[in-house]
């Protein structure tokens, strides 16, 4: 959990810009913990980094809730209006036309063009809803801490689509939100998954860069979001220590063999 300047540091922006999105009501205030401190979650950087792009766009923060909230088309409609009003300050706000055109698109303004393909993928695999969501909020936040790794990383994402324990995976996670399924058989079925890949990936030896092994903080943001979206997380975890794997998003062998 972060404080407000980590907060602040990690989505770019000042405290003083998050305190201003608290009192006008774009970003919910935390309540103190037993420390006299307000604690920040995955959900709220996630947000964070949201209502800045927008501004940083040109979106003025009177519809930045709004534009956070909307269906497609709804956004879609919103980014015309305020495209045309640009188009009168053309010259002094060229940067932010081009940036609010973007919009339109979606998930382009907020993402790497690698990562968009990859969402874009996953929907034409049938994936939707939480779980495209919460795949979209976790790029989200490893692209705001390392935008310039993000590019060597997507080729190998996008591979292991062809793997269809990970397309299953996908599915699995995806099903367990139909609330007329029974939901341990699909927990456990993931649970197999997760940790079949982990321990082929055990025995390759596939690790990560040392540049991110250092910096556990977007890892412990990762586990947050899916625990912060879905209780379920937190039995799925149980089911993987089962297994013998500690974490979520960074999987690590509970006593590894000899």
């Amino acid at each position: 959990m972060l404080t407000i300047s980590q907060l602040a540091a990690y989505a770019g922006v000042t405290v003083r810009a998050v305190r201003h999105y608290h009192q006008i009501g774009l970003l919910p205030e935390p309540e103190r913990d037993r420390s006299g401190y307000r604690r920040y979650g995955a959900h709220a950087v996630v947000s964070l980094v949201k209502i800045a792009t927008l501004a940083d766009a040109g979106v003025p923060l009177s519809e930045v809730a709004d534009l956070l909230e909307a269906d497609d088309d709804t956004f879609s409609k919103a980014v015309q209006r305020i495209d045309a009003h640009l188009r009168d300050e053309i010259a002094r706000l060229e940067r932010s036309r081009s940036s609010i055109r973007k919009l339109a698109a979606g998930d382009a303004l907020l993402l790497p063009a690698d990562v968009v393909a990859y969402l874009d993928r996953l929907r034409d695999l049938g994936i939707a809803g939480p779980v495209l969501d919460g795949e979209r909020d976790g790029w989200i936040l490893m692209a705001a801490r390392w935008p310039d790794r993000i590019r060597e990383w997507m080729p190998g994402k996008m591979a292991s689509l062809d793997d269809p324990r990970i397309v299953r995976l996908y599915r699995v996670l995806s099903m367990l939100f139909d609330i007329d399924l029974p939901q341990e058989p699909l927990l456990v079925e993931a649970a197999d998954l997760m940790a079949a890949l982990a321990e082929e990936a055990y025995r390759q030896d596939h690790t990560t860069q040392q540049e991110t092994r250092d910096d556990a903080v977007p890892f412990d943001l990762l586990e947050l979001l899916a625990l912060e979206t879905d209780p379920r997380a937190t039995r799925l975890v149980e089911l993987m220590r089962e297994r013998g794997w500690d974490g979520w998003t960074r999987l690590e062998r509970i006593d590894p063999p000899h």
